[in-house]
């Protein structure tokens, strides 16, 4: 199947939306790659996280939380003294989403914008699995729904 990839520049404490919903929802998507980088490479200090989810976020964290099934993906990055200090990136390939994704980006030492790139493979969904992934977000959405 096709890929479709997003990129883009996402500022400390915001949210991006990626719009991926259709009429009839007919197409899944899968992550299949994420990477970031800083704004700024030869910034003495960052920590950016950057997550992915399949429902809208009311804050931005830099705590993990795995057991959170609308998580769809993470990318940490961290830079000291001008030293790459690592990178980890985790995505859960096993997810089929049909509706709008959510980026989420934290400096976790600062204010630095961060660059992400998104690729998602496009899987044909049938009736069944269609139903299965609209209604799951539904039902994650109202979750995470105050009361």
């Amino acid at each position: 199947m096709p890929i479709k990839s997003f990129r883009g520049l996402i500022a400390n404490g915001t949210t991006d939306t990626v719009s991926l919903h259709t009429n009839d929802g007919s197409m899944g998507y899968r992550i299949v790659k994420l990477q970031i980088i800083s704004e700024d490479v030869v910034d003495d200090n960052t920590e950016h996280v950057v997550k992915v989810y399949s429902t809208p976020q009311t804050t931005e964290t830099t705590k993990m939380d795995f057991s959170d099934q609308t998580l769809l993906g993470v990318a940490v990055t961290t830079s000291l003294n001008n030293m790459y200090a690592g990178q980890e990136i985790i995505i859960f390939d096993n997810m089929t989403f049909n509706q709008d994704i959510y980026i989420t980006h934290v400096d976790g030492n600062g204010a630095k914008s961060c660059n992400y790139y998104l690729e998602l493979e496009q899987v044909k969904l049938d009736l069944n699995e269609n139903t299965v992934a609209t209604l799951k977000d539904i039902r994650n959405i109202a979750r995470k729904t105050p009361t």
